[in-house]
């Protein structure tokens, strides 16, 4: 088992930066696929970036493509994962949520195969 900790949220203005962290304890956290969701007020959770297990792969929502970028740092002493998001828009105003994912190989979009799930961290974007 896995224990997600989002941090790193906060109010940025428009066209502004912010970049989450994940922290991960518990089983060996390379061993999982990790990924990031986002679901704003009103809305479904929503697919924003995965990355494999071991970092080498990553997958994103098209329509955040060139602006969100996801990492990871497998060292024993991180053990987290990144989503740095770039040029902010009001429409980014969501909760982020960081998840875990133990039974699949490749970075997935998929929210059903993410077992483990972090209580999130609040974006606010403001025009």
């Amino acid at each position: 088992q896995v224990q997600v900790v989002e941090s790193g949220g906060g109010l940025v203005q428009a066209g502004g930066s912010l970049r989450l962290s994940c922290a991960a304890s518990g089983r060996t956290f390379s061993g999982y696929v990790m990924g990031w969701f986002r679901q704003a007020p009103w809305n479904e959770r929503e697919f924003v970036a995965a990355i494999s297990r071991s970092g080498g792969s990553t997958f994103y929502a098209e329509s955040l493509k060139g602006r969100f970028t996801i990492s990871r740092d497998n060292a024993k002493t991180k053990n987290t994962v990144y989503l740095q998001m770039n040029s902010l828009k009001p429409e980014d105003t969501a909760v982020y949520y960081c998840a875990a994912a133990n039974w699949v190989w490749r970075a997935t979009s998929r929210g059903a195969d993410y077992d483990y799930w972090g209580q999130g961290t609040q974006v606010t974007v403001s025009s």
